[in-house]
């Protein structure tokens, strides 16, 4: 039977039976695996491609239980899990382009994924273009190369919060012979990739599966037998590990992802809300919000938010007042990560921007992350800040 996603995240991956009657799958952890037989043992060697127990480095029950969860929720058919988000983009980059081939990512990209680019990629000898990802496919056709292979989406845009045009993009790179990957973390749950167009959905599995900031995880979610054979082969090639532990406990977050999620969500939204009617904030950077670009393809693609957004001050604000704000707040946390129960917030004003027509904001910029804390509490902490940013 179709499953609604609040189902699918509580029985997805599981096998009571199997796991001897007990509800959570079981840690397995370990290197070697015995067979019967040398002639067993062959016939498993031939069958990489599918969830069996060959050697530990190639997955046990516990990879297999939580790549067939995340395969589900995302409505893919294979998943492979990785050590870490930035793998999970790096991995499938590598399987997929060679030598004298050509990727497009947008300016709005995750900071990491851009050094890959700019590094082990160009050493390589694979270039990037990065493009305006506002940009309309009418815009975006003459980037395109004839060997270009990779068309790189991020949507909603790490720290600026654009939303892409996914399915529009997603026809053009498919006309023109190209594959479209996308950093799916922020919209896991909310956005369904294959059913507009994506080949390869990429997830930092840390953020809202975890959900309790103590693991390091990553997937990556196919939806066709052609591009799992390059994924799974690709990922073995390059000898792609994840923590059997780390997987067991992403598990377990998964069955509360739901209720954290859209508790996360509504106090989210209620303080984004607060902060755009304060003066002195120029706009909030949050997809559910007109003011975000993009806004209507969120409205069109997306059933729902999360708890991470952006906002912009007013111009008279100085890079050295939103540190000093920052600093004086008691309950956000300053930390890189987010999707886990606390609250956070980082400066991000600065954020590279090679293309044209993209990173014109009025003023010094945050990102916020919010946690599972008291929505009046979070609040009135920020009221607090913002005095400190007014020097009051």
């Amino acid at each position: 039977m179709a499953k609604k996603i609040e189902t699918a995240l509580v029985h997805a991956g599981r096998k009571p039976t199997k796991a001897y009657g007990f509800v959570n799958p079981p840690l397995v952890r370990g290197s070697t695996v015995l067979h019967a037989s040398n002639a067993a043992k062959d016939t498993t060697g031939q069958r990489r491609l599918e969830p069996v127990e060959i050697y530990g480095l190639y997955g046990t029950e516990t990879h297999f239980a939580l790549e067939a969860a995340i395969a589900e929720i995302e409505g893919g058919s294979h998943a492979q899990v990785t050590g870490s988000g930035l793998s999970a983009i790096t991995m499938p980059l590598l399987a997929y382009l060679k030598t004298g081939e050509h990727l497009l990512v947008p300016d709005s990209v995750y900071g990491p994924t851009r050094s890959f680019c700019d590094g082990l990629l160009r050493r390589y000898g694979i270039t990037t273009t990065y493009y305006d990802p506002m940009a309309t496919p009418e815009a975006l056709r003459p980037l395109f190369q004839p060997n270009t292979r990779v068309l790189f989406t991020e949507s909603p845009g790490s720290h600026t919060f654009e939303v892409q045009d996914i399915p529009a993009l997603s026809a053009l790179a498919h006309e023109l012979g190209a594959k479209v990957f996308l950093d799916n973390t922020w919209g896991i749950h909310h956005f369904q990739p294959f059913t507009r167009g994506v080949d390869v959905s990429i997830h930092a599995l840390t953020k809202y599966p975890g959900g309790h900031s103590d693991i390091i995880l990553g997937a990556v979610v196919v939806n066709t037998e052609a591009d799992w054979r390059w994924l799974r082969i690709g990922s073995l090639e390059l000898g792609n590990y994840a923590s059997p532990d780390d997987c067991w406990l992403a598990l377990r977050g998964l069955r509360t992802l739901h209720v954290r999620l859209k508790a996360q969500e509504a106090a989210a939204m209620r303080i984004a809300i607060w902060l755009e009617s304060r003066p002195e904030v120029a706009r909030v950077l949050h997809p559910a919000f007109p003011s975000c670009p993009g806004h209507e393809f969120y409205l069109r693609d997306f059933t729902g938010s999360c708890g991470l957004f952006g906002i912009v001050f007013q111009p008279q604000y100085t890079a050295a007042d939103v540190v000093r704000m920052i600093d004086g707040l008691e309950l956000f946390g300053i930390g890189a990560s987010w999707g886990g129960f606390e609250s956070l917030v980082l400066p991000t004003t600065g954020t590279i921007r090679r293309s044209a027509g993209t990173g014109v904001f009025e003023g010094e910029m945050a990102r916020f992350q919010i946690g599972l804390e008291n929505v009046d509490d979070l609040i009135e902490d920020l009221e607090l800040g913002l005095a400190i940013l007014r020097g009051a």
